[in-house]
C-alpha cells in the first residue's frame, strides 16, 4: 500500500511538473529570464493551483455527498447541485450585475445548498432497496433545474453565461487573479477531511449514528455545506466539471475500503492527478490550441465509470 501510495504521489509530481511547463507560449523551466518568469508566475502557476484544487475539491465532496445518501453512484454533478449553483449565479447576475465576486459566490453557495437538501429531501422517500434509483432521481433533478436555467438565460439573452457555467469545464483563461476563490473550495475540502469519522458513521444510517452519539442532522448540514460550497465555486471559476466525484472516491475505496480518514487524502490526491492529466491531454491533442478539460473527463470517466460497473470489486 505504502509503494502504491509513493508511486501516486511521483506521478502527481510529473503531471505538476509537466504543466508548468506546457502550453501555447514556449518556455524554458530552466530559465530565469523575465519572459519565463511572467508565464510561470501569472499563467501556468496559478492554472496547475487551479486544477489541483478543484480535482481535489470535487473528489472529496464526492465522498461526502455518498456518504450522506449511502449510495456509490452519486456525485456533486449528478445531484443537482452544480445546475442550482448556476441558478443562483443567474439570479445575482438578473439581480445585481454590478456585486463584487463574494456576493456572487455566497449567492451560488446557497443555491446550491438548497438544490442539495431537495435532492436530500427526495433520497429520503425513495424505497432504501433501491439504489438505482437514487442516482436516476439525481439526474432528473439536474436536468429540471438545469432547463430551467437554461429558460431564464434564455429570456434574458445570458445563455452565453449559463454555457460558461454548465458546459465549459475548462482553465485557459485562469490567470493570477482569477483562480484564488478555489482555496476556499480547498478549505471545504479540509474541513470534512477533519470530520471523516463523522461522515463515516453517518453512512452507516441515522439510526447507529444516533446510537453513537452522534447528531446526524448536524453531520447532514455540514456536509451539505462542504458539497455546496465546492461545487459553486467551481461553477463559479471554471465551470462544471464532470465525473471527477463520481469515480475518483469509487476507485480509492475498492483499494483502501471505507476508512475515510485514511482514504479522503488519497481521493483529494486522484481527483487532482485524475484531473491534471485530463488538462494536459488537452492542452497537447491540438497544441497550440485546446480542448476544455470537461470534454476530455467526459469521455476519460465514462470509460473509467463504466470499467467500475462491469468489474467485480477485489476482496480479501
Amino acid at each position: 500500500m505504502k509503494a502504491r501510495v509513493a508511486v501516486a504521489g511521483l506521478l502527481l509530481l510529473l503531471l505538476t511538473l509537466a504543466s508548468l511547463g506546457v502550453g501555447a507560449a514556449s518556455i524554458d523551466l530552466r530559465a530565469a529570464d523575465g519572459w519565463t518568469l511572467l508565464v510561470l508566475m501569472e499563467s501556468r502557476l496559478p492554472r496547475t493551483l487551479a486544477v489541483l484544487l478543484t480535482g481535489a475539491a470535487l473528489a472529496v465532496a464526492g465522498v461526502v455527498i455518498q456518504s450522506l445518501v449511502r449510495n456509490r453512484f452519486v456525485g456533486p454533478d449528478t445531484a443537482g447541485t452544480g445546475e442550482s449553483a448556476a441558478l443562483g449565479l443567474l439570479a445575482v447576475t438578473l439581480l445585481a450585475p454590478a456585486a463584487p465576486i463574494w456576493v456572487k459566490m455566497i449567492a451560488a453557495s446557497l443555491a446550491a445548498m438548497a438544490g442539495t437538501a431537495l435532492f436530500m429531501a427526495i433520497v429520503r422517500r425513495l424505497p432504501v432497496r433501491e439504489v438505482m434509483l437514487v442516482p436516476i432521481a439525481g439526474l432528473i433533478l439536474s436536468g429540471i433545474i438545469g432547463s430551467v436555467v437554461t429558460w431564464i438565460a434564455w429570456q434574458h439573452d445570458l445563455l452565453q453565461f449559463v454555457a460558461t457555467w454548465l458546459m465549459s469545464g475548462e482553465f485557459s483563461g485562469v490567470i493570477a487573479g482569477r483562480y484564488e476563490l478555489l482555496w476556499v473550495a480547498g478549505l471545504a475540502a479540509l474541513l470534512a477531511w477533519s470530520a471523516a469519522d463523522r461522515f463515516a458513521i453517518l453512512s452507516l444510517g441515522d439510526q447507529v449514528a444516533t446510537g453513537l452519539g452522534l447528531s446526524s442532522r448536524g453531520v447532514m448540514r455540514l456536509g451539505m455545506v462542504v458539497v455546496s460550497v465546492v461545487s459553486a465555486l467551481v461553477v463559479t471559476t471554471v465551470g462544471m466539471i464532470p465525473f471527477v466525484g463520481l469515480v475518483v472516491p469509487n476507485i480509492v475505496a475498492r483499494i483502501m475500503g471505507d476508512n475515510l480518514r485514511a482514504s479522503i487524502p488519497v481521493v483529494a490526491a486522484g481527483g487532482a492527478g485524475l484531473l491534471l492529466a485530463c488538462d494536459l491531454i488537452g492542452r497537447i491533442l491540438r497544441h497550440p490550441y485546446e480542448i476544455p478539460v470537461g470534454t476530455i473527463l467526459g469521455i476519460v470517466g465514462s470509460l473509467i465509470f463504466l470499467w467500475l460497473l462491469y468489474r467485480p470489486a477485489a476482496h480479501g
